[in-house]
Order: C-alpha cells, then sequence, then structure tokens
C-alpha cells in the first residue's frame, strides 16, 4: 500500500524480552498503517503471542517501545490500552458463555463508557444500552442469534461475538490472534470476508496461521522465527523470499 506521508496508528521498535535464556523477543520492529492489514506469521514457539502480549499490555517488554497514536505505552496496562483504542480478541475465548450475546456485548458497551456494574439500574432494560450493543451484533452478522447464550453458538459464531465486543470499545487499532483458529474451510472464508470490510474501521495486526486468510488479507507480512522478524513485505515478496519459504512457508506455496 501507498503508505505517503502517513503516520503509522502503530509502531513497535527494537523490542526485547527474554525469559531466562529465552529469547522470545529478539529485536522486532513492526508498524502498522491506516486502513492496512499486516499480517504476523511463525511457526509455534516463534514468540507471536509473548509479541501480543506485550503490544495489549500483559507483559512488559525488557527493551523498546511501543507507541500507540504517537504515545508512548511504557507503564499502561491492558484497561489503559483498551481505553486509548486498542482493540484485542483472544486466541482462547474469553467470554462470558453463560450471557447471551447481547449481554457479552453489552458489557463491552459499559465498559467503554465507563460504568463497568450498574447495581442500580436494571442492566437489561437499558434501552440505550440494548441499542449499541445490538448495533455491534449486526455489523457481525449475529443480530438473530442476539438471545442466544455463548455457550450454545459455533465456534465460528463465538469469533463473531468477540470482534463485535472489541467494536463496542471503538478500537483504533485490532489486534486479532488466530481468529481463524478451530474454524473449517466454510467458517474461515466468510470471517476473510468480513476481516476485509473491518480495516476500512480500523486497521489490524493480525496473527494466524491459516495462510489462505493470510495472502487473501494482508497488505504486508512479517516473519517472526525464534523471536525474529526474519522479513517484512507484500504477498507476493514474502511468497518469493528464500529465507521465509526454508524457515517457515515451505515449497507448497510456491
Amino acid at each position: 500500500m501507498d503508505k505517503g506521508n502517513m503516520e503509522p496508528v502503530l509502531k513497535i521498535s527494537n523490542l526485547f524480552k527474554s525469559f531466562g535464556a529465552l529469547k522470545a523477543t529478539d529485536d522486532v520492529s513492526i508498524d502498522l498503517y491506516p486502513g492496512e492489514i499486516h499480517a504476523l506469521i511463525g511457526p509455534n514457539g516463534a514468540g507471536k503471542s509473548t509479541l501480543i502480549k506485550q503490544i495489549s499490555g500483559d507483559l512488559e517488554p525488557d527493551l523498546g517501545s511501543i507507541h500507540f497514536l504517537g504515545k508512548n505505552m511504557a507503564g499502561l496496562g491492558v484497561a489503559d490500552r483498551a481505553q486509548l483504542g486498542l482493540g484485542r480478541t483472544f486466541q482462547v475465548s474469553s467470554l462470558a458463555l453463560e450471557f447471551s450475546a447481547l449481554r457479552n456485548v453489552m458489557l463491552a458497551v459499559q465498559a467503554k463508557s465507563g460504568s463497568s456494574f450498574r447495581f442500580f439500574k436494571p442492566v437489561m432494560k437499558d434501552k440505550a444500552l440494548i441499542e449499541g450493543a445490538m448495533e455491534m451484533l449486526t455489523q457481525v452478522d449475529l443480530q438473530e442469534r442476539a438471545n442466544i447464550p455463548a455457550a450454545e453458538l459455533s465456534h465460528g459464531e463465538r469469533r463473531q461475538l468477540e470482534i463485535a465486543i472489541a467494536l463496542a470499545l471503538k478500537p483504533k487499532v485490532f489486534l486479532l490472534d488466530e481468529p481463524m483458529a478451530g474454524m473449517g474451510p466454510e467458517g474461515s472464508k466468510k470471517l476473510t470476508e468480513f476481516l476485509d470490510k473491518l480495516r476500512h474501521q480500523a486497521p489490524i495486526l493480525l496473527v494466524e496461521h491459516d495462510m489462505d486468510a493470510v495472502f487473501a488479507l494482508a497488505d504486508r507480512i512479517s516473519v517472526l522465527v525464534y523471536g525474529q522478524v526474519i522479513a517484512t513485505g507484500s504477498v507476493d515478496e514474502i511468497r518469493r523470499n528464500p529465507l521465509v519459504r526454508t524457515a517457515y512457508l515451505g515449497e507448497e506455496v510456491v
């Protein structure tokens, strides 16, 4: 994509994170621009989840910096970063399974408004809250499933619900950690189409193993191996890169 004079929304610079002798993040620099999907790929154990945790505030890096909308994120926790507009979905579902899809999204709308639990007002009768949550469910095509407990939703529907929850926080950036995990071909295709539209609301840093989805969606791809970014480029550049093919992709993507 032509970035012109655009400033990156998210800028990760020279990040290091070690656990004893293991360098989980080794001098990683990645950026994300408006309207972009930047995919992060790599084998299991490459350090992708550790990197996402540092960006979201779950882990503090040993060295380096993370700037979001020009602001240094040092010392800010998960909740602070979410309030600033960092929207994250998880590799392992974090839904309240006993609650309906609608109630799950309403909790996120409440959190965004700064009133997480209104004990003195019946939450399920709050019209503004319900309308806000239904708007998010409609965006992910779950409006017909609003009153179904999250536990009874299909795997793909739960992924859609997680994105609706992220949308409710009105993010400036989406961090999507393996959204295709556990999905069949039809579910992956549907979610790929949805994410292609989602980039227009906020750029996406996408961690994903589904290479069909990555190649269909990504404007740029960074390849992480043993905590290091060994290449960043367009889909075609990454497909052709001999170092990437040797380290990760294999010959099947020619």
